[in-house]
């Protein structure tokens, strides 16, 4: 089990390239679990459970520390998201008695995005000197501190439009997830970058399931 969680543990090579067990399991799971949430299918919880503690270990060997950080927050909104999907309120039910798809507001929407603006740059310059202060703990320098804590602070955002099914959350992916596959590709995890690359697909096909669900419903007199 101690070796599953060693990067440096490989499960095969493909084509030359050394995939690990960690980065197997987190990148397969992950799929799934991105897929199951575009079609805004329940089980994408569990599986996204599944994916963010192998992420977790994966992200702090390659010093990614914002990421490694966000699979903490990612763990407990996943349970959240179980919940919230699985019990919504009164009016807000689908016919699966399921939460149904919304949308924001323009003025709520560009709040949110100025809020994270601001947020990544307070992360970006604590995770700039995470190896300064923290030396025992982090003995490398973060890699891109403030694109990485854009994208870590973007996906805190995705998450809770994604836990209300805001049809918002998969436009806020798309960025986050383009934005990731460069890092990935970058640091050596060719496999993850792909893989990201393709949630930029499954992104689109998320926008497009939940603008379709949400003008499916009756919309209230104007």
């Amino acid at each position: 089990m101690k070796d599953f969680f060693d990067i440096d543990s490989i499960f095969f090579t493909v084509l030359g390239y050394p995939m690990s067990y960690l980065e197997f399991v987190g990148t397969v799971v992950g799929a799934f679990a991105t897929w199951w949430s575009a079609k805004a299918n329940i089980w994408s919880w569990p599986a996204g459970l599944i994916s963010v503690t192998t992420f977790f270990f994966l992200f702090y060997q390659i010093q990614l520390y914002p990421d490694m950080f966000l699979q903490i927050f990612f763990f407990v909104m996943n349970l959240v998201g179980w919940w919230e999907w699985t019990h919504p309120k009164t009016g807000e039910e689908d016919q699966k008695s399921e939460l149904k798809v919304s949308q924001l507001s323009q003025k709520q929407f560009a709040v949110i995005l100025f809020a994270g603006s601001l947020a990544t740059v307070l992360f970006g310059t604590i995770a700039g000197n995470l190896h300064e202060w923290f030396p025992i703990l982090f003995n490398k320098p973060s890699s891109f501190p403030y694109l990485d804590s854009f994208t870590s602070v973007m996906s805190i955002v995705a998450t809770f439009l994604l836990i209300r099914k805001k049809v918002e959350t998969w436009y806020v992916w798309l960025l986050v997830d383009a934005i990731s596959a460069y890092m990935y590709f970058v640091k050596g995890l060719k496999v993850v970058g792909i893989e990201y690359a393709f949630y930029c697909l499954i992104a689109l096909v998320g926008a497009y399931h939940f603008t379709k669900e949400f003008r499916s419903y009756p919309q209230p007199a104007r």
